[in-house]
């Protein structure tokens, strides 16, 4: 049986916290590192976990029969894995990680920031520096149209958090789904008849071709006056310019932003002196060592097994 690679870009300190692990839960496998192998060991290589390999590191396998992210979000693999199998017969499988404990702290972060929005806590955060003493009317929370992007399992958990809060919920994806309790649009229309009635949206697509800039003057432009933003997806979903621009115009009342095309957000950007943006480290749904590495372990032991590999990422849509 041939080792398992871990391939990274991690420092030494999280490196070994997931090596750890991966040999406490994975007792009968060889865990070894990228650079730890010669070529012609490297060739007999048929399984890795991976958290963002460059497309040089992947050739290196080049008999890998599928992959592990140790990520929910894949956009950077996706292109590698297209490049690395352009010129196989067997392409590489790419599998992201589904872990619940994400999706269950993703809706959290939603739902703290939500409640945020919604209860003026950035319009009394100005108030207070400039010693004002000014209660702020908000509406019966039913009444709150809060509306998410994207329905994976993240977009599940975090709706139903939402409605459990008593938000009227709604979501949009590319295709037609039914969702209990929430209102569900779809398509090119669907999305704008979501958009002119939102309060409060939340972005939790994937980053593909297809939604690369998809929140920009036209789309933004069409929620209601006043409404307020949350981009927990990908920076590149976001043409930011466009939305500062709503935001000084005031048809923007307040966005909060997780991700950054560029991470960390440099120093120097404008965004971080914005009065009407709260900027966020990354860190809505941060991937949790030992319940990611539990659910990496058991699709690995499946796949051992019975051969089974885990439900894979389609690199044509990137999700």
């Amino acid at each position: 049986m041939s080792p398992i690679v871990f391939i990274h870009s991690m420092d030494t300190v999280n490196q070994e916290q997931w090596l750890a692990q991966f040999n406490l839960l994975l007792p009968n496998e060889t865990i070894v590192l990228e650079h730890q192998l010669t070529d012609e060991e490297a060739s007999r290589v048929e399984l890795a976990i991976a958290a963002n390999p460059s497309v040089e590191v992947l050739a290196r396998f080049p008999n890998l029969i599928w992959v592990q992210s140790l990520w929910a979000g894949v956009e950077a693999m996706v292109r590698s894995f297209r490049a690395i199998n352009m010129a196989k017969a067997r392409p590489t499988q790419l599998v992201r990680l589904i872990d619940p404990t994400l999706a269950n702290t993703m809706s959290e972060a939603v739902l703290t920031w939500s409640l945020y929005l919604y209860r003026n806590i950035p319009e009394y955060l100005a108030q207070q520096k400039q010693n004002m003493w000014r209660p702020i009317p908000y509406p019966v929370i039913e009444t709150v149209q809060v509306s998410v992007l994207g329905t994976g399992e993240l977009g599940i958990a975090s709706m139903n958090a939402l409605v459990n809060q008593g938000f009227s919920v709604n979501s949009w994806s590319r295709n037609h789904k039914d969702i209990a309790n929430v209102s569900h649009y779809s398509g090119k229309e669907g999305l704008v008849s979501l958009l002119k009635k939102t309060d409060i949206l939340i972005c939790l697509l994937p980053l593909t071709d297809h939604t690369q800039k998809l929140l920009n003057k036209e789309t933004l432009g069409l929620l209601p006056k006043g409404a307020k933003l949350i981009n927990f997806a990908r920076g590149g979903i976001i043409n930011h310019d466009d939305l500062t621009s709503l935001l000084d115009a005031g048809h923007l009342s307040h966005a909060v932003l997780d991700v950054f095309e560029e991470e960390p957000l440099s120093k120097d950007s404008p965004l971080w002196q914005h009065p009407k943006l709260s900027i966020l480290p990354h860190i809505s749904a941060t991937t949790n060592v030992d319940s990611a590495s539990k659910v990496v372990a058991n699709n690995i032991n499946n796949y051992r097994k019975n051969g089974t590999i885990p439900s894979s990422v389609d690199l044509e849509r990137g999700y």
